[in-house]
């Protein structure tokens, strides 16, 4: 995951008055020193050859250890650096946004030039900074120029800095095969983190997630530039033109013709695309909040109007009484920064039942669990994305606690709920990968989530 860390920020600037540099310095609240960037490639051309300075009118007091990790310098690559994406801004409260989003109505709102600052950190990983609440300053004239093909040239540059950032993250599927037996189990324990693959198909499951979110951001950004221009958003061919550009970069041939099996799960794959793209025009960059909101909208259209799943209802029940809670008991306002624990608890919940959603949509056959190899890698990675907001929920909780920002048994209550679907997602994450681990020894099988970006 992304370091997203644009509401603590106090003010920064970036300089990309050398062509294939990208030097600044970001100042936080909590921090005394700035953190210094220095970084290979460009920006967009809006902001190549300038100095772009940044002001956060309303930062926000963290809690200290948020930036423990954050290096100090960061050295790595530009991905995407532009101060002129368009965004969604909300004329409404939170309140009245949560509204409108839970019952499908369009809300108030207005475009909003958004800061978008990316790099891909030696250090830090993928670090993200995205308002369209800041102050922006292009400071005098350009010390040169970058043309528009130049532009889309630097484009596919940042985003092969982008694969080889998840190539370092996932490596290489048949590497991770070979090595599993030796490095991965020792003494017959496992000891690696719980998320690694435990087989090739999960491992090929995992890098094909990692790509599929690196093309929805792409798909995305350019249907929000098209809006902005008042074009008329053709989907499929951005998609198809995004997925050539993605094979390019990697100097890979073109893909073959598809079988019955591959097309339906590909159709299925274009139809969550669809979905998530029109998410995305109503996404809010400047609220970390909101973002996460829009994260899961995808998952939640994945399902369509099926019957929900039972883990899905009871997390849906989770998420409604905590929302309910913190807004009559007073624990949250709409002043209340998107960092409070409370929030944490509450956007953890919500985004993992729309994940769990979006797991049992893509498991194909109803009838039939666990999963055929077909749909075992596409359902395990959201499995493990659900878990993974479950347990942020169970942070935020930690942090409330300590904090004694609500009652002690309300706590105490939410907290056996959330251990207990974790350990009922821990049962269904076995199930699944022990599918998977059966196809590594069945010639044939397939356990991708359908998209041929091989």
């Amino acid at each position: 995951m992304a370091w997203r860390i644009e509401e603590l920020l106090i003010r920064g600037e970036i300089d990309n008055t050398t062509r294939g540099r990208v030097t600044g310095r970001l100042w936080f609240l909590g921090r005394a020193e700035p953190v210094v960037l220095n970084l290979n490639g460009n920006a967009w051309r809006d902001v190549a050859g300038y100095v772009l300075r940044f002001t956060n009118p309303v930062p926000v007091v963290a809690q200290p250890e948020v930036l423990d990790g954050l290096a100090s310098e960061q050295r790595g690559s530009v991905g995407d650096i532009t101060a002129s994406r368009k965004v969604k801004v909300p004329d409404c409260s939170m309140d009245e946004l949560l509204d409108c989003v839970k019952a499908k109505r369009p809300f108030p709102w207005h475009w909003g030039n958004s800061l978008y600052l990316e790099w891909y950190s030696e250090q830090n990983g993928r670090v993200v900074i995205e308002s369209a609440g800041y102050e922006l300053e292009l400071l005098g004239e350009p010390s040169w120029t970058m043309t528009e093909p130049e532009e889309a040239e630097q484009q596919e540059a940042n985003g092969r800095a982008g694969l080889t950032f998840l190539n370092q993250l996932t490596g290489d599927t048949e590497d991770i095969a070979a090595n599993m037996e030796n490095a991965a189990f020792a003494g017959g324990e496992h000891l690696a983190d719980d998320d690694e693959p435990t087989s090739a198909g999960e491992a090929q499951a995992d890098a094909e997630q990692a790509r599929m979110d690196l093309l929805l951001d792409r798909v995305q950004a350019r249907i929000a530039r098209a809006q902005a221009a008042g074009e008329v958003v053709d989907f499929e061919r951005i998609m198809e033109e995004e997925r050539a550009r993605l094979r390019r970069e990697r100097d890979e041939p073109e893909p073959d013709p598809a079988t019955p099996e591959e097309a339906a799960a590909r159709a299925e794959w274009i139809a969550e695309m669809n979905a998530a793209a029109e998410a995305a025009l109503a996404e809010i960059g400047a609220d970390a909040e909101n973002a996460e909101l829009g994260d899961g909208d995808d998952e939640w259209a994945a399902c369509g109007d099926e019957a929900e799943h039972p883990m899905v209802t009871r997390c849906t029940v989770l998420t409604e009484r905590v929302h309910a809670d913190l807004k009559e008991r007073g624990w949250l306002d709409d002043a209340t920064s998107a960092e409070h624990p409370l929030w944490e608890l509450a956007n953890g919940t919500m985004i993992a039942g729309a994940k769990l959603a979006g797991a049992f949509g893509a498991a194909g056959d109803d009838e039939t669990w666990p999963p055929e190899a077909l749909f075992a890698g596409g359902v395990l990675v959201r499995l493990k994305k659900a878990r993974g907001y479950l347990h942020d929920a169970l942070a935020g909780l930690v942090a409330a606690a300590e904090q004694d920002l609500a009652e002690p048994v309300w706590l105490a209550e939410v907290q056996a709920e959330v251990t207990a679907i974790l350990v009922e997602l821990d049962v269904l994450i076995a199930e699944v990968r022990a599918v998977l681990e059966k196809a590594d020894d069945a010639p044939g099988e397939s356990a991708g989530d359908g998209d041929d970006l091989k």
